[in-house]
This record gives C-alpha cells, structure tokens and sequence, in this order.
C-alpha cells in the first residue's frame, strides 16, 4: 500500500499550474471511488479544498460545465483571487447559492472529465482511478438504487461518449488502485510514456483558449 502522505508531499512541491495553485484532477468512471480518494488525499494534503464536478454539471449538461469552470473557477484561481461559484442542487434541478473556493498550495478537482483536454493545461498532476467502467458503473447503480436506474442508463451513455471523444486516461500522472486498505499508486500512461511535461503542467497562468 502507499503511503498518501508521501504522494501528498510529491504533488505540494509540483510547480503552480494555475496561479498560485497546484490544482490536481481526480478522475476516472462515475462510482470508482473518486470523491472518497479524493477527501483522503484532501485530508493528507492537510485539509486541501476539494471541487466536485457534479456541482457544475447538470441534467441538461452532463458533460457540459467546462465554461463555468473556466470562468467561475480556473481563471479567478489564476489570477490568485478566490473562485466562486454555484453548486448544482440535482432534486431541485437549479443552481444554488454561491460558493467560495479560497486559494490553496494544492486544490483537487474530482469528477467525470477532470482530466479533459480543456482542463489539462491547468493542471499540476493527473490522478486516474484504476478501476474498469462495467464495475464502477455497477457500483454506482448499486449505491444510488433503483430509483436512479434510468438516470444511471442515460449517464452511461453519455460517459461513454464523452471517453471515445476525450479520453483522461492516457494523460494520466498516476493510477491510483483501491486495496482491501488504503490505495495503490502507480505511475501513469503519461509519466511510463516519458512524454513533454507540457502536456499537464502549463507553463502560463492562462491557457491560450
């Protein structure tokens, strides 16, 4: 098992990537265990703040936040201000009261498509969760029950999509395994590939897009 207080030390010394912030992706299929390694990585990083994508997606938009996070989140970060933005409330199917994400050493961002092509150039570090679409689809029908079964037939639909069109996985940093305790960390396509750096680590405070 690895230790995650080290793997913490690893990403806080990364160079910033988005202003002051080494923002780090959590991604990987819906019900692979991202939000729960990612509040564990948050808790080893001494409390880091954490952003879920489910809080910028919406039934209508799936996939389809990337401008939100640019404009509420990634460009005020990189300007070293705080982010601010509105959480999607999924019963009531409406956007809630704001939300303020401070600036921090290391901020993670965890959900479907962290590691997109647009988000990329923000980002510090790529973690991927290790864990094939059949079981974590399954797992997350199970956890949500069957009164989200036809929400979950469409979802999958939509990941799929968006994977063949915009894969995470090959750019990854890490690959990060869950055990029976604790987690597996081990070294990525894109760090076994040896491949530019640039890739990831954006060398600027505003990707050109």
């Amino acid at each position: 098992m690895d230790d995650l207080a080290r793997h913490a030390d690893d990403l806080s010394s990364l160079p910033p990537s988005c202003g002051p912030v080494r923002l780090v992706a959590v991604d990987g299929h819906a019900g692979s265990g991202k939000s729960t390694f990612a509040a564990r990585l948050a808790a080893a990083l001494g409390g880091a703040p954490v952003l879920h994508l489910d809080d910028l997606a919406t039934h209508e938009e799936l996939f389809g936040w990337t401008g939100r996070l640019r404009e509420q989140v990634l460009l005020p970060l990189s300007r070293g201000g705080s982010a601010r933005y509105a959480p999607y409330d999924w019963t009531e199917r409406r956007f809630g009261p704001a939300r303020t994400l401070e600036p921090a050493p290391v901020v993670l961002v965890e959900g479907v498509g962290a590691g997109r092509r647009q988000v990329r150039p923000w980002l510090a570090a790529l973690c991927w969760m290790e864990l094939d679409r059949d079981t974590s689809w399954g797992r997350g029908r199970r956890r949500d029950g069957a009164g989200l079964a036809g929400f979950w037939d469409g979802w999958t639909l939509a990941e799929a999509r968006h994977f063949a069109e915009d894969p995470s996985r090959p750019y990854a940093d890490a690959l990060v395994r869950q055990l029976a305790e604790g987690y597996a960390w081990l070294p990525g396509p894109r760090a076994t590939a040896g491949a530019n750096r640039t890739v990831t680590h954006g060398s600027q405070n505003v990707p050109p897009y």
